[in-house]
């Protein structure tokens, strides 16, 4: 199973909800769908990972791409994560650099604070 995923425009910020993997097959189409709906706007960007089944350097390396392309156009993501999606971004000490949050709801509150 590939990544698949929806996307949602709320209070001033992208939401996508994706499912499967985030890997060297996916990654990708994930930087070119998500560089284009960042072009587009608006330029936060919050990316609900709490589904996905796996996810390697690739797939790594396409969030800190994320993360610097929304740093760009002057916005920021929050990722929601689940146990393995933690594990794996503490592991490679990105989560000093990417914004880790228990729930969308979190993930929108910080953006407000923002």
């Amino acid at each position: 199973m590939s990544l698949r995923g929806t996307r949602e425009i709320r209070d001033n910020c992208q939401i996508f909800r994706l499912t499967g993997l985030l890997d060297a097959f996916s990654e990708p189409n994930f930087i070119k769908v998500l560089a284009k709906c960042l072009a587009d706007g608006p330029s936060n960007l919050i990316l609900d990972l709490s589904k996905i089944d796996f996810i390697d350097s690739s797939g790594l390396g396409a969030l800190v791409q994320v993360a610097k392309k929304a740093q760009t156009a002057e916005g920021l993501l929050q990722i929601v994560t689940n146990a393995r999606v933690t594990q794996t971004v503490k592991m490679v000490r990105l989560d000093k650099f990417l914004s880790l949050q228990d729930s969308v709801d979190a993930a929108l509150e910080n953006l407000k604070s923002k």
